[in-house]
């Protein structure tokens, strides 16, 4: 668990389903980030997640700590192995709609690189959105990403007409 000033990154419970999955399906909050998922496609993002905790990672509920609001999903990764960064800890987050605009996904992306630098021995963390998603692309820069030149690419999981297909990557260095 980690805990920050606004909110609490733990591991998913089944409580934190129903927030979980009515983000996952929500039109507007998927926009710029992949299909809609139906409960089933929800169910097996926290099963894919689950299968990197014997490593340490896996993203995180991301809860605020005023209320116990579920807000979120965020961590670490390992990058899926049919695109450029597979293998590599890669970050990512979503945060629900009505939780935009207030910070939460910079602390708690803060937090998660923190935790990645103490935990595990990765001389980078990478990143990866659609071309199109520059409101992610401003966090990566915010939290002192740099996008790779050599990192375009186009992801084979969307189809060749998909305007979330053309894919940029972003990456930070291990702090010295």
């Amino acid at each position: 668990m980690i805990v920050t000033e606004r909110l609490v990154l733990r591991l998913p419970e089944p409580r934190d389903h129903p927030a979980l999955l009515g983000m996952w399906a929500d039109p507007e909050v998927m926009a710029e980030l992949g299909p809609v998922k139906d409960e089933a496609a929800g169910m097996a993002v926290l099963a894919k997640h689950d299968a990197y905790r014997h490593e340490g990672l896996g993203f995180w509920t991301v809860e605020r700590r005023a209320d116990g609001a579920v807000i979120g999903f965020c961590g670490l990764k390992r990058g899926d192995a049919d695109n450029p960064i597979a293998g590599e800890v890669e970050a990512g987050w979503i945060v629900d709609r009505p939780y935009w605009r207030m910070g939460y996904a910079y602390e708690a992306m803060v937090a998660s690189l923190a935790w990645g630098w103490a935990n595990l021995d990765a001389p980078r963390i990478v990143a990866i959105t659609a071309a199109i998603n520059r409101k992610s692309q401003a966090l990566m820069e915010k939290l002192g990403m740099v996008r790779l030149a050599d990192g375009d690419y186009l992801h084979p999981r969307f189809p060749d007409d998909s305007p979330l297909r053309p894919t940029v990557t972003y990456a930070i260095a291990r702090p010295a």
